[in-house]
């Protein structure tokens, strides 16, 4: 029984993580379209973008439910304390959700005010970004909790420079990962202005993280000890080489011009930086002070989640290949409402 209380709470951690993932690489794209449509030089441009989004934008927001589903079922304490703390950011990841929501329906719908709209989109999909990486700099420096695991912080901990940066990185993943999506999606002019986009952000998400992976030794010594001790110094020295590698192959694929790569390989980097980022934490789940362990729901409320997920997990992932594979191809022609 005490080897399954320990073993349950690794499972969780790990669906946890993928759940994440998911959301970040599929929602991401969704996102850094979003605020690439701020850039758009005229609406044609605009309604092609909005268009590659239409029919599987809500699909991948689902992953987001899950997310808080499992933190709140697998790990309550967790749940209470984290919204606690991340107040803020949290209402503005999730007003900017609901602005992007009812932005697309609207401009759908409207002939006069599609500016409106427009700006109203890519502003919702900006504060979505905004509050998602506010939340995860602020869970990566630390929350303040008493003995209890209850977040004892002020209003306002969840700002600090190293939290705008975490932020600022994040977008530029997004908008990294949203280029390179919409240079399969599209064609021609549109698709050159993408390679360059992606050139851009990929350059910029390149050096925001190794700006937080030099500095996170230097500021955390809980994390610098665990860095440095062996067998996960190997870890933590093969994860900046290879995603080194994976970018330098990224801009190599982009300059040449290819339209898939880029996207794959933006998703292996997404990837990649959720295993450091991972190990790092592990098996804290409110660094520095609560583990999984802590946090973690009854072994009965674990096994019953597992049953459950065992089964929506096929389900949700099977939706979500089957929108893929229907709305596969070029964007090629904006489709409005009259």
């Amino acid at each position: 029984m005490e080897a399954l209380e320990h073993f349950l709470p690794q499972v969780w951690f790990v669906i946890l993580g993928l759940f994440l993932f998911l959301y970040v690489t599929l929602d991401g794209f969704d996102l850094g379209v979003g605020i690439l449509s701020l850039t758009a030089s005229n609406e044609e441009s605009r309604s092609i973008l909005m268009t590659s989004l239409g029919n599987i934008w809500d699909a991948n927001e689902t992953w987001l439910v899950l997310v808080g589903g499992t933190l709140f079922g697998a790990f309550p304490l967790a749940y209470a304390t984290v919204l606690h703390a991340l107040y803020i950011p949290v209402s503005l990841m999730v007003g900017g959700l609901i602005l992007r929501a009812i932005a697309f329906e609207f401009r759908e719908n409207s002939v006069r005010s599609k500016q409106l709209w427009n700006v109203a989109f890519g502003a919702g999909s900006f504060m979505a970004a905004l509050g998602q990486g506010f939340a995860v700099g602020t869970v990566f420096e630390g929350i303040t909790v008493d003995t209890a695991g209850h977040f004892v912080g002020g209003v306002w901990d969840w700002l600090s420079w190293k939290s705008v940066l975490v932020a600022l990185t994040l977008i530029q993943g997004y908008v990294l990962i949203g280029s390179t999506y919409l240079v399969m999606k599209t064609t021609g002019a549109l698709q050159q202005t993408h390679y360059k986009t992606a050139k851009l952000a990929a350059v910029t998400t390149f050096l925001g993280a190794v700006f937080i992976t030099v500095s996170t030794p230097v500021f955390y010594e809980q994390m610098r000890d665990r860095m440095f001790d062996p067998p996960l110094l190997y870890f933590f020295a093969a994860i900046p080489l290879l995603g080194s590698l994976f970018v330098a192959l990224l801009l190599r694929s982009l300059s040449k011009e290819q339209e898939r790569m880029p996207f794959v390989w933006t998703v292996l980097i997404f990837l990649l930086s959720f295993l450091g980022l991972g190990l790092i934490i592990f098996p804290y789940i409110i660094p520095p002070q609560v583990t999984i362990y802590q946090a973690a729901a009854s072994s009965s409320a674990l096994v019953f989640m597992i049953i459950f997920i065992g089964f929506l997990i096929p389900i949700m992932l099977f939706y979500n290949i089957y929108n893929y594979v229907v709305f596969r191809g070029k964007v090629t022609q904006a489709h409005e409402s009259d």
